[in-house]
């Protein structure tokens, strides 16, 4: 039986890709804090620790800090690498706001080093890039939405906010860890990973509203206005780059998923954002 470590196993992703896991592999999942009596308590950040070997490793925490991890091991690392990355690697790319690009810039940069890392060492990489991740609450996008509108009974949904969205459940990217990790036709190829459905985000905020128990009320919103308060309160623009994307669409082709391991996300389950 294969091991395997799995980095980030805390987070969203985490909680849906250890049961697929561990019918077929040893699984170390690795925490600051251990979750379980078979967790292993590290800091990937930490040059003193004496990692255990293993066949593959699954990181779904912070790509840069991983591609340096990979760096460090050289020749002991796992052979068998699947890694995390995002879609703003490329949506940010080109950003009006310098912060954004230099995210885009760290995870193209941290891209790069991982395939070079398997490369070097004889070993096999596989990165994906998922779209807005969501499902049971841990996201830091469509939960906090839901979470505010539930809390005030109002959704501020901005006018002609026209730019699509393809959210992607949690479960959907962990089982596109798994398919990447056993198909060799993935080594090497970073991946777009999108929902199996596209919104408006206007339209996608109001799917959330009616999940939500009970009396939320719409409040259209001028996109203007919203850039104004931006202004207003980070003093410089904060989040204007944002604003300008919500009439740019941010999908992602999953065709080459589908062809080399067969994925096939769901649609958009706007029940999920939050836990029951």
């Amino acid at each position: 039986m294969s091991t395997i470590l799995v980095f980030g196993a805390t987070g969203a992703v985490g909680r849906f890709l250890l049961p697929l896991l561990a019918p077929r592999y040893r699984v170390l999942p690795v925490s600051r804090t251990p979750a379980g009596a078979d967790w292993l308590r590290a800091d990937l950040n930490d040059e003193s620790v004496a990692w255990p070997a293993a066949d593959a490793v699954i990181s779904l925490g912070p790509l840069d800090a991983f591609s340096v991890w990979l760096e460090r091991r050289g020749a002991g690392m796992p052979r068998r690498i699947v890694a995390l990355s995002s879609m703003s690697a490329e949506s940010k790319r080109d950003s009006a706001d310098a912060a954004e690009r230099a995210l885009a810039q760290r995870l193209a940069d941290a891209e790069a080093r991982v395939l070079r890392c398997a490369a070097e060492h004889d070993g096999a990489a596989t990165l994906l890039r998922p779209t807005l991740i969501y499902g049971g609450g841990s996201d830091r996008s469509l939960a906090p939405i839901a979470r505010f509108a539930r809390r005030y009974r109002i959704l501020p949904v901005p006018l002609g906010a026209s730019g699509l969205r393809q959210p992607v459940h949690a479960r959907d990217v962990a089982t596109a860890c798994v398919a990447a990790l056993e198909a060799p036709a993935s080594h090497g190829k970073v991946y777009p990973l999108g929902g199996g459905e596209r919104l408006r985000f206007d339209a996608l905020l109001m799917r959330l509203r009616r999940a939500i128990p009970g009396a939320v009320l719409p409040l259209p919103v001028p996109i203007a206005a919203l850039r104004l308060v931006a202004r207003l309160r980070a003093g410089g623009g904060f989040g204007a780059a944002a604003l300008g994307r919500l009439c740019v669409p941010l999908v992602a082709d999953n065709s080459a998923a589908q062809r080399d391991f067969s994925y096939a996300p769901g649609a958009f389950d706007e029940h999920a954002v939050l836990p029951e």
